[in-house]
């Protein structure tokens, strides 16, 4: 097991990489349109400029210090020693993306493809937070997870950190792999969710007195399956990209990744549809969109060393996982949740990573993670990286956002919920000619 250079990329390579970035956007506008539609129509103006208001907070800061905790295997870092192995534990790159044109292709089309890939991890606590989140304190949110708990937990992964080494140091596998971002996005993200739904309360009205939930629809269910589309186009380019960059793919092998990301993504709708229509008589289309976004971000960890066959069934078991986790966590946990960020994002993308170890079969040869290495154990690392996110980012993000929370409260007050955030926060609504709204405002 040797240390190892990551291939030089060709101009082919090159520019395949770059369409393919061009494409990451169309999955934050997926997302922007889902928690727009998933949400109340009094507050759907307010979803979508929040999405673009995170976004841009999340590049700015990622540019300004994110990108400097995060950097590329072999730059420079800071590190420990534990049992006689040198562990790595964060970058040390200069700030403002300083020295980065030294890098050559492979490092600026990285740190390229970072601004948009931190952009979605801090779109997905606003589907948790819908209705009910300030726009000032989402955006303060966004700065925590775009300058610490992203960059951090990304340098792990993808940039020659500890979960990384665990190939070279503990020979589990390749360390931690993770092509379009299982983990290293959609989990850091839905976990954060999960500290966002918990922090800020269920929606009024939501719960009765005796804890029954109350069903409170999207109100646009167009928007949200539209979203399914750009969704698919964006994962696409996130997962082909990934595999350029992250793992040495070649372009070849972009198409196995993109047909195996559709086939888990079209088996897991299939399989909320399936799940959906036994249970309740007709298929949901709010958990059928839920299901095919699951199914993609299931896809992301494993969708390069794969076959089709091992991606419908992780699909299917990504939507199934889905399903039952929206109810769970709305019925038996009193987590809401309006978009099913938690349960898309956090639970998708972890049995995504498990997923990984269980199905994968990577050819000895093979680069990955800048090592050299057998393919032996490779679930011990995937596994590493479940307990880590659960079991650390899980606690550290919820800890910020509650510190956050007692310095500038996170909720809207009771007027403004019940007025909707669109009157209350941006003073026009999203629908002012088209829509009456059917939420009784006297709701207290």
């Amino acid at each position: 097991m040797t240390q190892a250079q990551a291939p030089v990329l060709s101009d082919i390579t090159q520019a395949l990489c770059v369409a393919l970035i061009l494409m990451v956007p169309l999955a934050a506008a997926g997302l922007a349109v889902t928690h727009a539609g998933m949400g109340r129509s009094r507050s759907a103006a307010h979803a979508m400029l929040g999405s673009i208001c995170v976004i841009a907070v999340a590049a700015l800061v990622y540019f300004v210090c994110g990108w400097s905790w995060q950097g590329l295997p072999g730059g420079p870092s800071h590190g420990f020693t534990a049992a006689g192995k040198a562990w790595n534990w964060i970058a040390a790159e200069p700030f403002f993306f300083g020295g980065l044109a030294h890098d050559g292709p492979r490092g600026a089309l990285t740190a390229w493809l970072q601004v948009f890939s931190v952009g979605i991890a801090a779109l997905i606590p606003l589907g948790a937070g819908n209705d009910r989140w300030r726009l000032g304190a989402s955006c303060a949110s966004t700065a925590l997870l775009a300058g610490w708990t992203y960059p951090l937990f990304a340098h792990w992964v993808w940039g020659g950190g500890w979960l990384a080494q665990l190939g070279v140091n503990q020979g589990w596998g390749y360390g931690l792999l993770d092509v379009g971002g299982a983990a290293a996005i959609q989990s850091v993200g839905g976990l954060t969710a999960l500290s966002i739904a918990c922090i800020l309360g269920p929606r009024r009205g939501k719960y009765a007195a005796d804890g029954m939930p109350a069903a409170i629809p999207g109100h646009n269910a167009v928007l949200v399956l539209f979203a399914c589309f750009l969704s698919w186009l964006g994962w696409l380019g996130l997962n082909g990209s990934g595999s350029l960059l992250w793992i040495g793919g070649t372009a070849a092998g972009v198409a196995l990744v993109a047909i195996n990301t559709t086939i888990s993504g079209a088996s897991a709708a299939l399989a909320a549809a399936a799940i959906t229509r036994i249970r309740f008589g007709r298929p949901d289309a709010s958990l059928c969109a839920n299901g095919w976004t699951g199914g993609l971000v299931a896809s992301s960890a494993a969708c390069a060393f794969v076959n089709p066959a091992s991606a419908a069934i992780m699909g299917a078991i990504a939507g199934v996982l889905v399903t039952f986790s929206v109810e769970w966590l709305d019925a038996r946990l009193g987590v809401d949740d309006p978009a099913g960020s938690i349960s898309v994002h956090a639970v998708g993308g972890l049995w995504g990573m498990l997923a990984l170890g269980i199905f994968a079969r990577i050819p000895q040869d093979r680069v990955l993670n800048g090592m050299s290495a057998g393919s032996s154990n490779q679930w011990l690392a995937q596994l590493a990286g479940v307990v880590t996110l659960v079991g650390f980012v899980l606690p550290m993000t919820y800890s910020l956002n509650w510190l956050l929370n007692r310095i500038y409260p996170q909720r809207v007050s009771a007027e403004g919920e019940a007025h909707g955030l669109d009157l209350y926060e941006l003073g026009a609504g999203a629908y002012p000619e088209f829509v009456i709204h059917r939420e009784d405002v006297r709701q207290r």
